[in-house]
């Protein structure tokens, strides 16, 4: 059998994304890793799954390019969310998702704002190793010497981040210290680690080092972490532009019910059919 897929991006986040709704898609992980490799596969940071549902307009899997399952992403939910809009010709659709189901909206002809839902704040949700307040985390014997990254705030999007408040991420070597940090023994299932920089109440300059997929132009998820750890820190306002490497997000928090909304670009690449 064969699966059409289509290679889109967000902010350059990308991602081959597979139909699935017609037939079965169960890659192994060496088959997921031979997809995403940039020299000799078809290259992603993330390769996904979108299957029938009934509680939902459809249901998306992810695995992140070193063929580990990942729970959730939300770039790519907004690449899935366009791509249902265009099949369908409707401006808004819902997902499926292992975290829950997510409500999407057309804002432009390729602008997507997603509804991520609530984010988990307890260390269990995370999860944690051990109980402890997650708005502030000292991970600093984890650390090389001399690395004072000072206390990081960990929130759960579906998948486990920690984030880090830096003066200047320009001068963090966060090739080096995203790695270390990713499978720290806190972090039972590894973590993605962001590196903020806040230029503003409603500006924050990002990096994220992706679990299973290393430093990428953007993470969907992150930029929720990074907004939400800000916020409960007192550091950023509940709104915020997110810049990353590959561009911006729009990311608020919603006083209403707690809900993480997530808005930004897509882009398809190509389409074609997986070997």
């Amino acid at each position: 059998m064969t699966h059409a897929f289509v290679k889109m991006n967000g902010l350059g986040n990308d991602f081959v994304v597979v139909e699935a709704r017609t037939q079965s898609f169960s890659p192994s992980a060496a088959e997921v890793r031979r997809l995403a490799d940039r020299k000799s596969g078809l290259g992603c940071d993330q390769l996904v799954a979108i299957e029938p549902s009934d509680k939902a307009d459809a249901r998306i899997r992810f695995w992140n390019a070193d063929g580990e399952v990942a729970g959730a992403c939300g770039n790519a939910s907004r690449c899935v969310a366009w791509l249902l809009m265009r099949d369908l010709g409707r401006d808004a659709v819902i997902l499926e998702t292992d975290g829950g189901l997510l409500q999407a909206r057309r804002l432009g002809p390729e602008l997507i704002s997603v509804d991520m839902g609530q984010p988990g704040l307890d260390w269990s949700e995370i999860p944690l190793s051990r109980a402890m307040d997650t708005r502030e985390i000292d991970l600093s014997a984890s650390l090389p010497p001399g690395a004072d990254l000072g206390l990081a705030g960990c929130v759960s999007m579906g998948n486990p981040h920690v984030v880090f408040f830096v003066p200047d991420l320009a001068a963090m070597p966060v090739t080096t210290l995203g790695p270390l940090i990713e499978h720290d023994p806190l972090f039972p299932d590894a973590v993605n680690v962001g590196f903020a920089e806040i230029k503003a109440r409603d500006h924050i300059r990002l990096r994220v080092w992706e679990r299973g997929a290393g430093l990428t132009l953007a993470c969907g998820t992150g930029s929720c972490a990074a907004l939400v750890a800000a916020s409960r820190r007192g550091l950023v306002d509940r709104s915020a532009r997110l810049e990353l490497d590959g561009g911006d997000l729009t990311i608020e928090w919603r006083t209403s019910d707690d809900h993480v909304i997530m808005t930004g670009p897509v882009e398809v690449e190509f389409e074609g059919v997986l070997p």
